[in-house]
């Protein structure tokens, strides 16, 4: 087996954009898009455990958080979703993203998440998680 050691990888035609050949030999897929932009994690609604492209969070209300980019996104339509642990025994919960008439949910800067019981009621979950894909900016 052979390691590739490296630090920079930059594409030959287009210098952010590396074609990485699918299964089958029959697709490609560009690797900048499929990789994720931002982590974060949240314990217990006050600490941030674990983050990539977090600067922070923002405890909005009972079960719902806004995850604050360090590097912002290219446009509000990057995808974020969510995981949650419950504090109970009762598991996991539901989590989506926040939406409204006006769309505010997502920004270049930020996501919000509203992380819910089973029963569809707000609550502050032991961990808050989310995960973003898209460009950034």
């Amino acid at each position: 087996m052979s390691t590739i050691l490296v630090n920079t990888l930059t594409g030959t035609s287009t210098a952010g954009s590396i074609a990485v050949t699918g299964e089958g030999n029959s697709t490609t897929t560009n690797l900048q898009q499929g990789l994720c932009k931002s982590i974060g994690n949240i314990e217990l609604g006050t600490t941030l455990v674990e983050s990539f492209n977090q600067s922070s969070f923002t405890d909005v209300t009972t079960g719902v958080f806004t995850y604050n980019f360090t590097n912002s996104m290219a446009n509000k339509n990057h995808v974020t979703t969510g995981n949650n642990m419950r504090n109970s025994a009762n598991g996991f919960g539901h989590t989506a993203a926040l939406g409204n008439d006006s769309d505010t949910s997502f920004t270049t800067t930020s996501a919000t998440m509203i992380y819910t019981s089973v029963s569809n009621n707000s609550e502050d979950m032991r961990r808050c998680m989310a995960v973003t894909h898209g460009d950034l900016a």
